[in-house]
């Protein structure tokens, strides 16, 4: 199968995009970063446990103070900084801003500005240290080195960092070392050029994987390995390739005779559920990606669209007008029948379960759009935000924090109109924009940095 893209481009992004290798235990290899836990210095007395004390419900009322220290000139200012937006960005902590370099906090002051937790390290050339504490018993909580050679890695280190400071902090795991796919948006409204794009979570290292000749769409991470599925309209004819982030390669995913959209990869990786128009109306399959073999779950002779698995795989939800109304489905996810969720006014799509199973993210379309979460009975809908238009959902690691496109109104001749990615934490707190170089939409959070 021909590329979309040329040969050489495809080598280019093989060697931009080589997937970082598998961790290891002990001291730990993290795509060439080296990761040594780092023995406790000398305690205060008080007896303090390393486990987190702090719920998320509690730091979102009262974020926590924590001291981040200067790691030095160069990399270690490129550090402090990426830590410090980390944690601030969360709308959890409260970064209070250190010059001191003691490797030993002076606990008694940093209690007097209310800080529950001191960061201290250093970073000189490859190698960074940090210890984490707790300023309230003079506990040691976590201390790591790492050490790396490419210039490229410090930020992926800075959010390693961050990454445990999160987890030890508040009891659940972080979500600052992953990257997200989005379609980039140059030219104008009428006639936009629409690249696939991957960055960093925080808009960081934003490169683009096509070459804008042929429109995308709905890009979708796969779970476990280097993949994206996406929609393009490659020749003017709507179909799901699959790109390779290590080889830089995309092919058709199931060349079906109808168009085939809306993408979304099994929790295991293995497969792809996917829309694939019938008529007027369109069925659900799934694609195998070893055999390649294609199997239909749908037949209602309505728009069923925007399949997700369950994160345990056995359920898949989507929408569907079967009813009249476009609304949200949960069905087995080998097919067959399938139970209306959503009741609410006006029309629903988008569906995104969230990876801890006890929410679905949807965009509800009432005289404008909203952004919501519901139980997946039905229960508990509550909206997040507003706008224009907002769409493309998708969580983060741990399913506290949502990502997705909002775009503005446009005035006479295209004028006005802006299409970015924002984000927003599940309660409907702190909502933020990402800052891209480009206008961007359809975003499609990673499980991790690999």
């Amino acid at each position: 199968m021909r590329s979309i893209i040329s040969d050489q481009d495809a080598d280019i992004l093989r060697d931009a995009l080589m997937p970082r290798r598998t961790v290891l235990y002990g001291c730990a290899a993290v795509g060439g970063i080296m990761v040594t836990p780092l023995s406790a210095f000398a305690q205060s007395s008080d007896n303090a446990p390393g486990a987190a004390e702090i719920t998320v419900d509690r730091a979102r009322n009262e974020p926590i103070p924590i001291v981040i220290p200067n790691f030095g000139s160069g990399n270690g200012a490129t550090i402090t900084q990426v830590v410090t937006d980390d944690l601030n960005n969360t709308g959890l902590f409260k970064v209070i801003s250190s010059t001191s370099s003691s490797a030993t906090p002076d606990f008694a002051s940093y209690k007097a500005m209310g800080a529950r937790a001191v960061v201290t390290g250093n970073a000189s050339g490859g190698r960074v240290e940090f210890r984490l504490w707790n300023t309230l018993t003079g506990q040691q909580i976590q201390g790591t080195a790492y050490s790396f050679s490419g210039s490229g890695d410090v930020r992926r280190v800075a959010h390693m960092i961050g990454d445990v400071i999160y987890e030890r902090m508040l009891g659940e795991k972080g979500y600052f070392n992953t990257r997200m796919a989005y379609v980039a948006q140059t030219g104008r409204r009428s006639n936009p050029t629409k690249r696939l794009a991957i960055m960093d979570y925080d808009g960081a290292n934003s490169r683009m994987l096509t070459n804008g000749k042929w429109l995308v769409l709905t890009p979708r991470f796969s779970p476990v390995s280097n993949q994206v599925a996406f929609m393009s309209y490659v020749n003017n004819r709507p179909r799901v390739y699959l790109f390779n982030l290590q080889t830089g390669q995309q092919k058709i995913l199931g060349d079906f005779s109808g168009i085939s959209f809306a993408p979304r990869f099994s929790p295991d990786g293995r497969s792809v559920v996917m829309s694939v128009t019938r008529g007027a109306g369109s069925d659900i399959y799934v694609v195998d990606l070893a055999s390649g073999s294609k199997r239909q779950l749908t037949s209602s002779g309505a728009i069923d669209t925007s399949p997700c698995y369950s994160p345990d795989g056995s359920q898949i939800v989507f929408s569907s007008d079967r009813g009249g109304k476009q609304q949200l489905y949960i069905m087995s996810a080998s097919g067959g029948g399938a139970h209306r969720i959503s009741y609410g006014s006006g029309s629903y799509a988008g569906p995104v379960w969230s990876p801890r199973k006890d929410v679905i993210a949807f965009v509800r379309i009432s005289g404008g759009f909203s952004l919501g979460v519901m139980a997946p009975d039905g229960s508990g809908e509550r909206i997040l935000t507003q706008g224009y238009t907002v769409e493309s959902p998708t969580f983060c690691p741990n399913g506290r924090v949502l990502a997705f496109c909002n775009q503005s109104a446009a005035g006479a001749g295209g004028a006005g109109f802006s299409s970015s990615i924002k984000t927003i934490d599940v309660t409907g707190f702190n909502e933020r924009s990402i800052r891209t170089s480009t206008m961007a939409s359809g975003p499609s959070w990673s499980s991790s940095n690999t």
